[in-house]
């Protein structure tokens, strides 16, 4: 069944220097209130083997790790139309406003979270100036996830927390 959904504000701050967009949250994230609350996405699980630090549980902890880590979260798309999870399903959107991050932030680099997220970030955010990279979705449903891939892209910014 199709839904209107709205999706999450971004987790940021003054210090945020990667910018990681998924495309909209899952029915999982949507049930416990904030990003990748899917316990089979890897999302958390990577960042956190990356980052060297403790698997974050609580939202709040899930908060507090994005600002220690410098790193700032949120999805390219705002509100949609979607059924389920499905990325395929997502129409009628309305981007959210990167560049209230990227203005309020010394970001040097946007990450993709997935194929979706990439082609809606190139179609209305292209011409932002900082360099972006699509990564495999951390996704369970990806069955091509590379954490090697996220790994290489964050070494630059994992040591400097």
């Amino acid at each position: 069944m199709t839904v209107f959904a709205e999706g999450f504000d971004p987790v940021y701050d003054d210090r945020s220097r990667v910018l990681i967009l998924g495309s909209f949250p899952s029915v999982k994230s949507r049930e416990t209130a904030f990003y990748y609350g899917n316990r089979q996405n890897r999302f958390w699980k990577t960042l956190a083997e990356i980052f060297g630090k403790k698997l974050p549980e609580t939202i709040e902890e899930k908060k507090d790790f994005l600002l220690r880590c410098r790193v700032a979260l949120w999805d390219v798309v705002a509100a949609c139309e979607v059924v389920g999870s499905a990325d395929t399903s997502i129409k009628d959107y309305k981007v959210a406003d990167i560049r209230k991050v990227t203005e309020n932030a010394p970001v040097e680099l946007i990450i993709l979270n997935g194929t979706k997220a990439y082609d809606i970030y190139e179609k209305h955010f292209g011409d932002l100036g900082i360099p972006a990279v699509k990564l495999p979705s951390t996704s369970p449903a990806n069955t091509r996830f590379d954490e090697k891939k996220w790994s290489d892209a964050l070494s630059g910014f994992a040591g400097k927390t």
